[in-house]
């Protein structure tokens, strides 16, 4: 077909270039000695990772003076999971990042464990000084000594300030701040103000459920509610809670959502997080929710949390881009993991029934260099393969009517990452079985994966964002959403389209744009 052709030539025209030039902070007493040049294989050229090392969780989400800060579970040592600190990043945009200095070491109290951090505007803490609105993270210590030797308690939480934009912080004296005599999983605490009571609200997980608790000045909280013992999935530990509210789009209705990671038990195996709509009182988070829901349907969308205080009141969420399964194994090289694109969250009504949305922010959405992109048909049982130099790190965008079709990443190598539509299961699937590298642990392609989509409209727009070792899939605005790791032995370099319904099938503005490297100067 002629004018495919022509898609591969114009495809190449935006082909993206790597970037060999270190940026950032080494990190002190890395065992990794590798030079960092964010050309590492499988290094993702638009998503955050550690200059060097390992990363887990994204932790103490917050915007402050322009700047939208991340601090993340760290092991600088090694890139396997060990002691935790807390890393650091900030950008002004998400799309250059400068690493800054590790936050928050392990101390006598134990690892730094994942938590949240807030800009005490009124000094309700009293580590304000001269004037100056400290930065306070709320996180949790965990005693490896304490629990290794049997003791009940070895999960509290402490408190760390900083006076200058996060660049160096101090503990409290008084840490840890809370601790409960019951629960031996006490952990990750996501704190905000709650301007109708005039106070802080914390809500942490404790084992099968989320507790919430209030303070005045952050350093004494008392419990006021519990949620989801009876709630919710529960196939493994609830981790990493995040409360907040939503105004419903095209309505003036406003609801609470909550977050909260398991991590396992997952819709396709492993990690993942599912949310609550409902209320809040200021004391009380009830939801009449009855079937689980699921922020993102994939596989590597974990852990993750949004920011305090960004502008216009946006609910920016960042997750961690892994699951416990493989994590430990992927096949990075002198760092490890990522994190998803930055989504903004929304909240929509059908049928009486409240949905999450998520989609990236419109920063990585550059399709205008494109025009209106290309329509073009595929007759029963059609198949085309696309040659679309710099696909592999990219965004790609058409429409597509509710017909069967496959679509499949392909390289030269002849390894495929498919996403197949079935209309009559009403299914997205997902197969990476044959996508590279899969062999470093069984649970990582050993499988289909499945995202039931049942309220589709007739014609729909799907957006997948392909970077080096991933891709992200939002089906019809971020109604449903798929975010999967993917290790090919060589770059993604075309496209297959093949129409598997019983008559023709039609792809409609089809676009690609390549989207520049985080990395580069």
């Amino acid at each position: 077909m002629n004018k495919l052709y022509i898609i591969g030539i114009l495809f190449l025209l935006f082909s993206c270039k790597r970037n060999t030039q270190s940026k950032g902070t080494n990190q002190e007493n890395n065992e990794t000695d590798a030079t960092t040049t964010y050309d590492e294989n499988y290094r993702g050229q638009y998503h955050f990772s550690p200059e060097k090392g390992w990363m887990n969780d994204p932790n103490g989400l917050v915007y402050k003076d322009s700047m939208y800060h991340l601090f993340y579970q760290y092991y600088p040592n090694a890139t396997v999971w060990g002691p935790m600190h807390w890393g650091h990043a900030a950008t002004k945009d998400f799309k250059k990042w400068e690493h800054k200095p590790i936050a928050l070491y392990p101390d006598d109290l134990g690892f730094i464990f994942s938590g949240s951090a807030v800009v005490d505007v009124e000094n309700t803490s009293g580590f304000g000084k001269d004037g100056k609105a400290p930065l306070v993270a709320i996180f949790t210590h965990h005693n490896m000594k304490i629990e290794k030797e049997g003791g009940p308690v070895y999960q509290y939480q402490s408190l760390a300030y900083s006076l200058d934009e996060g660049e160096t912080w101090a503990k409290y004296e008084g840490n840890p701040i809370l601790v409960d005599e019951k629960n031996k999983d006490f952990r990750d605490p996501k704190v905000f103000w709650h301007k109708e009571t005039k106070s802080w609200i914390m809500v942490l997980v404790a084992g099968d459920h989320a507790k919430l608790y209030r303070s005045k000045n952050l350093k004494k909280w008392d419990n006021i509610s519990d949620f989801g013992l009876e709630q919710g999935a529960h196939g493994g530990v609830w981790e990493c809670p995040d409360l907040f509210k939503l105004k419903v789009k095209d309505s003036d209705e406003e609801k609470w959502v909550m977050l909260i990671s398991i991590g396992s038990g997952g819709p396709n195996g492993g990690s993942a997080t599912q949310y609550f709509v409902g209320d809040f009182d200021g004391t009380t988070f009830t939801s009449e929710q009855k079937v689980h829901r699921w922020l993102d349907w994939g596989t590597d969308n974990y852990a993750g949390v949004t920011y305090n205080d960004a502008p216009k009141n946006e609910r920016v969420f960042i997750g961690w881009m892994s699951n416990w399964q493989y994590a430990l194994k992927t096949p990075t090289g002198n760092w490890r993991s990522a994190m998803t694109l930055p989504r903004k969250l929304g909240l929509e009504k059908k049928d009486n029934k409240y949905y999450l949305t998520s989609s990236p922010l419109k920063e990585f959405l550059e399709l205008k260099s494109m025009a209106d992109g290309l329509s073009f048909d595929l007759k029963k049982g059609e198949q085309e393969t696309l040659d679309m130099p710099g696909v592999g790190q990219s965004v790609l965008q058409f429409k597509m009517d509710k017909k069967d079709l496959k679509f499949a990443l392909t390289n030269a190598a002849g390894e495929r990452a498919t996403m197949l539509f079935d209309s009559a299961s009403k299914l997205f699937i997902f197969d990476r079985t044959q996508s590279g590298n899969h062999n470093f642990n069984y649970e990582f392609g050993n499988k289909l994966h499945y995202m039931p989509v049942d309220d589709l409209p007739d014609s729909f727009e799907v957006t997948i964002y392909v970077d080096k070792s991933s891709w992200e899939v939002f089906i019809n605005d971020g109604q449903f959403v798929f975010t999967q790791q993917l290790f090919p032995s060589e770059e993604w370099s075309g496209v297959l389209l093949e129409n598997l319904s019983g008559n023709q099938n039609q792809i409609k503005g089809l676009k690609m744009a390549a989207i520049p490297s985080i990395w580069s100067n």
